[in-house]
């Protein structure tokens, strides 16, 4: 017979606690020819002590022990020593109500004597495979704890960067709103300013934040298709549902759903997803019966959803369901004194990202960037110091490098938010890959073709300057 230990890189260890020595070398033969290592104890405080000293993977006992310790208080001193220790039980026919007694304080499973070799390796097989899952299980939380903290490095109060009253006065209502889980949030602001950084922070700082965050930019998605996205359909619900599909509220069970740009959603799914904040129920296209749902709400906005109330294309009573706790995120230009941290941190980030040193911000360079009126906001400021250091290759980052004195984006956001400029900008777009390599191949042209030069001054090796300029070396 194979081994009960699912390795077999390691032998299952056993230690085995009876008072009669020939009843303990009758386990030990069972065990041993399956392949367990397995040492045996006649008093039960000599047996403690060693397993103290070399712990086993399972213990087997029985409830009749001499010397003051019992089956029951052995269970109880090896599980103080070792919680996650397997315990087996051996008992007499007469001795069953203990054997519960003795389940009930942690033991796995129970014996009945006289024991015969398939039922012992049988026992001691579950045992194991009871022990491989919840060594998994943990090995999955473990993970999930490490993926959480790695998502609130990044997602949490850290990633928000200022000093300004404005930012104190948000990471205090996120600190509150992160202690009241179920609370719904409507967060406006203007484009960049960094309304699902602050969506992502509630949650990730949250209860929910073992649970998905899945967001749904309500601008993007098609007016016969929203239903189905966000409430799911069965089989057979239209042409094409072939089989049963989750929608977001069910995807995002006991965690955050975002609902960006909910100013644009249709009226029709507005009456729907009303309903979901009242009953907590969700009803997927083509069912006969809803679906309980457990979720936090966090919507966004970068439109007047009162004015869209006065033109009637938005339900005053959706309105107020979703702003229990109402945010307003102040555009970059009222704290610009928070600026200059925004840029240096931008620059730390970003020159990390790309391999390269950080570069300094000229004295002069900060006091223009303070003075600035960025419609795309944070977005934009990003946008900029990414193809500053660009430009600037390893240097101190000049004014010149930030392209103010270029055609103004005219107060539209639209440009930084979709990561291109105007056309002013001397047709570098802020896209990070496609300015290397509009760069590149302008370094190329100034080198009259001098690969090795060019790659010099851009401050990169030749390698990936053939990548950027798709040339073979």
């Amino acid at each position: 017979m194979t081994s009960p230990h699912p390795s077999s890189a390691r032998r299952l260890s056993v230690s085995v606690f009876d008072d009669e020595a020939c009843f303990c070398e009758l386990i030990k033969g069972f065990l041993s020819s399956a392949g367990c290592s397995v040492q045996c104890f006649t008093d039960a405080r000599k047996g403690l002590a060693a397993f103290r000293d070399k712990p086993t993977d399972i213990v087997i006992t029985d409830i009749n022990m001499p010397g003051g310790i019992d089956g029951l208080a052995l269970i109880k001193m090896l599980k103080e020593q070792s919680p996650l220790i397997e315990v087996i039980v051996m008992t007499g026919s007469a001795d069953k109500n203990v054997a519960i007694q003795a389940l009930r304080l942690g033991a796995f499973d129970f014996l009945e004597k006289p024991i015969n070799r398939e039922d012992l390796v049988a026992t001691v097989k579950r045992t194991v495979r009871y022990r491989a899952i919840i060594q998994e299980t943990e090995g999955l939380v473990e993970r999930l704890s490490l993926m959480t903290r790695q998502e609130s490095e990044r997602w949490g109060i850290e990633a928000f960067v200022g000093k300004s009253a404005a930012i104190r006065k948000l990471l205090l209502d996120i600190r509150l709103l992160q202690r009241t889980p179920n609370t719904s949030v409507l967060i406006t602001g203007e484009s960049g300013t960094g309304k699902e950084l602050v969506a992502r922070a509630i949650h990730y700082g949250s209860d929910r934040s073992l649970q998905p965050f899945v967001a749904v930019n309500c601008a993007a998605v098609p007016a016969e298709l929203a239903d189905s996205m966000l409430f799911g359909h069965v089989r057979g619900a239209f042409t094409g549902a072939t089989a049963d599909r989750k929608g977001c509220f069910e995807t995002a069970d006991k965690g955050t759903v975002f609902l960006d740009e909910i100013g644009d959603m249709h009226l029709s799914i507005q009456a729907k997803l009303l309903r979901v904040l009242e009953d907590k129920v969700v009803m997927p296209v083509g069912a006969n019966q809803g679906i309980k749902t457990n979720v936090r709400i966090v919507s966004a906005t970068n439109a007047s959803l009162e004015s869209k109330i006065a033109a009637g294309t938005f339900r005053s009573d959706l309105f107020y369901r979703l702003a229990t706790f109402p945010f307003i995120l102040p555009p970059l230009r009222e704290r610009p004194e928070d600026i200059s941290l925004l840029a240096r941190h931008f620059a730390l980030k970003l020159s990390l990202e790309m391999g390269m040193p950080c570069p300094i911000f000229k004295e002069e360079t900060l006091i223009i960037l303070e003075k600035q009126r960025f419609p795309g906001n944070v977005r934009e400021l990003k946008n900029r110091v990414e193809r500053a250091l660009i430009e600037c290759a390893g240097k101190n980052i000049a004014p010149e490098h930030l392209h103010f004195h270029d055609k103004p984006l005219a107060g539209d956001s639209k440009h930084a938010e979709e990561g291109t400029t105007a056309s002013g900008f001397d047709e570098i777009p802020l896209n990070l890959h496609a300015a290397e390599r509009v760069l590149a191949q302008r370094s190329l042209a100034k080198t009259n073709g001098n690969v090795s030069v060019a790659a010099q001054q851009m401050g990169i090796s030749r390698a990936k300057f053939y990548r950027l300029t798709l040339l073979t070396p």
